[in-house]
């Protein structure tokens, strides 16, 4: 290379590498909200997390299936994957799908570098299919094992250095550093590894990483941690344990704590899984995970997680099955609640996001704590208002909670993100609105009622901008 040549490429890639905001993965960086109540990029852009559910992808798939799995989710417009680097089942002893295991004698401060290379080719797959990872650096129960497997293998010293290792070598890769891993904090020696173990991935990373924590079922990061200053946004785990969990509740506790930081369900009621662990009592279905992800999201969250019993752990012949899955996770890729989230963030994108408020005062009717229960939200000036109707039933909405003379009101199906528009109306009193019939009378008939300020000249819902 002539020496004129190589000063310029050196100049380029230097500007490039420096540039502010940008990973060199290509994805810009992730920072908080100013009224800490969202995720955006550095430029002050929304993003809308929308994860999914694959807790053993490193561990368990080879590079062809990690490939066939991550080029699906991208296409079906997920932009985190969620995924464990130390695994719940046997993740410490049986080798990943290359052959290798994680640690030399289950020593976090020995990393084996052959299984590290195997989830590098992961992170950056997923990174040039614009897809960030939530990256647990450890399942829970290697630091409260409590129940499964385990050991615990985690002290305050060798986490922080584990961190730190983690920190220096994901530092320009677009990762969401996600702690925990379905376990609660039930001593200080454990409440002190997981703040040695954030602290080891800020002095590797230089903080530039948005941090979490992952709970267990029925839980909040912000029982233990809202106040600890690496934690930008609370997790919670409504988890498994029966239908129509009331998450709206949930969502709102955590976004009224103080420090203000945002909120989202990190692990909701999983597609086609048995309900209460129990096949009994039949499986979760898409209208399940659709209404958890309505509900969470129009009280407030900053987004929302998608899982599928059969992905997380990925299904398949020859393998165990772990909580009665029963179907191979290439077949359970084609659910149809995987293709519903979609519709979800690009009818969130298709009006002003950061301004959002959750506002159940819109509802002028008697509404329910159970799964016919209506959610409100609206942006703070009144330029527009989304309730989600789970059963589709009429609906009073007192119109004089937005801005303008004049609003125009549309149904947006969560199903195939439709939107149909109803008319204009005076905002002057409650409105009645009827929703569109089912096909059959079995079918789910949830809805979302959008009503916007007839002078914004808004796009049909779920145009993104």
């Amino acid at each position: 290379m002539r020496p004129w040549v190589k000063a310029r490429f050196i100049l380029i890639l230097s500007l490039f590498l420096t540039m502010p905001g940008r990973l060199r993965a290509g994805l810009p960086q992730l920072k908080i909200s100013d009224n800490h109540h969202y995720i955006v990029t550095a430029d002050g852009k929304p993003f809308f997390y929308l994860g999914d559910t694959a807790w053993e992808l490193i561990h368990r798939l080879d590079r062809v299936k990690a490939e066939r799995y991550l080029m699906d989710r991208a296409a079906r417009h997920f932009n985190v994957i969620q995924m464990a680097m130390l695994a719940e089942f046997d993740g410490l002893t049986v080798p990943d799908a290359e052959g290798h295991l994680p640690l030399a004698n289950n020593d976090p401060t020995k990393p084996n570098e052959d299984y590290f290379k195997d989830a590098d080719w992961i992170i950056n797959r997923a990174a040039s299919l614009n897809l960030y990872v939530g990256l647990l650096p450890t399942w829970g129960d290697k630091v409260n094992k409590k129940w499964g497997v385990g050991p615990e293998i985690f002290t305050p010293q060798n986490a922080g250095i584990y961190g730190e290792f983690l920190g220096k070598r994901y530092k320009n890769k677009p990762i969401i550093w996600i702690l925990g891993g379905d376990r609660p904090i039930e001593t200080p020696q454990q409440l002190e590894v997981w703040r040695a173990m954030a602290a080891g991935i800020a002095r590797g990373d230089g903080g530039t990483h948005l941090i979490t924590y992952h709970p267990m079922g029925g839980r909040s990061s912000a029982e233990w941690l809202d106040a600890e200053p690496w934690l930008a946004f609370n997790m919670l785990q409504t988890g498994h344990g029966s239908r129509d969990i009331p998450v709206w509740g949930r969502i709102w506790t955590d976004y009224e704590k103080q420090p203000t930081k945002p909120v989202l369900d990190g692990e909701a009621n999983y597609e086609d899984h048995p309900i209460n662990w129990m096949p009994q009592n039949g499986y979760f279905t898409d209208f399940d995970v659709r209404k958890q992800a309505y509900w969470s999201v129009f009280a407030g969250a900053c987004g929302y997680t998608y899982g599928c019993h059969d992905i997380w752990q990925f299904f398949e012949d020859g393998r165990a099955p772990i909580s009665s899955a029963r179907t191979p996770w290439e077949k359970a890729l084609t659910f149809p609640g995987a293709g519903q989230m979609h519709p979800l963030l690009s009818l969130m994108l298709s009006r002003p996001y950061l301004s959002r408020v959750p506002d159940q005062s819109l509802i002028a009717q008697a509404n329910a704590d159970d799964g016919a229960h209506l959610q409100a939200t609206r942006d703070a000036d009144g330029s527009y208002a989304m309730i989600y109707d789970p059963n589709g039933m009429t609906l009073q909405i007192d119109l004089r909670k937005l801005a303008g003379p004049t609003v125009k009101a549309w149904w947006f199906d969560p199903r195939s993100g439709s939107a149909n528009p109803i008319g204009e109306f005076k905002n002057t009193t409650v409105q009645e609105f009827v929703p569109p019939v089912a096909a059959k009378p079995t079918d789910p008939n949830d809805w979302v009622l959008v009503i916007d300020e007839a002078a914004k000249h808004f796009p049909p819902p779920g145009t993104e901008h």
